[in-house]
């Protein structure tokens, strides 16, 4: 099947075997307005039965379009797992499908927050000055949101409190 990697269990030597190849981006199907998948997942692992577990372990790496939490700026940045291990239980025997497993082996490594200053070409990684609250000069084309006039903020918490005490 194209766009997977399937592993005969039958024909597989005890002592393992190598795999190496491409997957291609459109397996990461990740939502709009999320990263960006820019390549192929490229993978080079060795794979070994143990039992009902089926091991994966080598080398993954996937580029991906991130939007840099400070500046918003779109950047490319390669996620590379040197080592990575994936243990996949079997459940079956016959031709197992493990384009599951490694894709999501590279997910679970997206950084949490990315910085264009991180990417394969870092950049420049400053906030814009005209988008910081504090020391804002009056004279930038920003609007400042109005705030309610005489604005309890402390009474909104109290009526939390007397939440807690309905049944």
């Amino acid at each position: 099947m194209k766009g997977h990697l399937m592993i005969d269990l039958a024909n597989l030597p005890e002592e393992g075997r190598a795999f190496s190849g491409e997957l291609p981006p459109e397996i990461f199907d990740l939502p709009e307005g999320d990263a960006r998948a820019v390549g192929p997942l490229e993978y080079d692992v060795w794979a070994q039965r143990f039992g009902s577990e089926l091991l994966l372990t080598g080398n993954l790496s996937a580029p991906f379009e991130f939007t840099c939490v400070r500046t918003l700026h779109p950047f490319i940045q390669t996620i590379r797992l040197e080592g990575a291990a994936v243990s996949i239980e079997i459940t079956h025997e016959g031709v197992f499908d493990v384009t599951d497993a490694l894709r999501e082996e590279v997910l679970i490594n997206f950084p949490v927050d990315p910085r264009c200053e991180e990417g394969d070409e870092p950049q420049q990684c400053e906030i814009d000055s005209r988008y910081l609250s504090v020391d804002k000069p009056a004279e930038d084309e920003l609007p400042t949101p109005p705030r309610a006039e005489n604005a309890d903020r402390w009474s909104a918490l109290d009526n939390l409190k007397d939440l807690k005490d309905q049944p």
